[in-house]
């Protein structure tokens, strides 16, 4: 309910159904991940996505690649 993403912005945080080019994607990610900067549930947010294996979106501030990284870095 505390959620930044919450509301009709919420779509930047999710790829479209249909292709979506490099530039769009980067686009539409660094939109996502401003909303991000002011949330108060950020890190909760980046918790869930990590433990559930969230394989989509924009979750607490990070796309697909950098979760998995981090929990890469975090598995050691």
């Amino acid at each position: 309910m505390k959620a930044a993403c919450r509301g009709p912005q919420a779509a930047v945080f999710f790829p479209p159904a249909q292709f979506e080019r490099k530039e769009d994607k980067l686009r539409r990610e660094a939109r996502a991940k401003e909303i991000c900067l002011t949330c108060g549930v950020k890190k909760e947010c980046l918790e869930y996505a990590l433990s559930i294996r969230e394989p989509h979106g924009i979750w607490g501030g990070l796309n697909e690649a950098e979760r998995s990284r981090l929990l890469a870095e975090r598995a050691g």
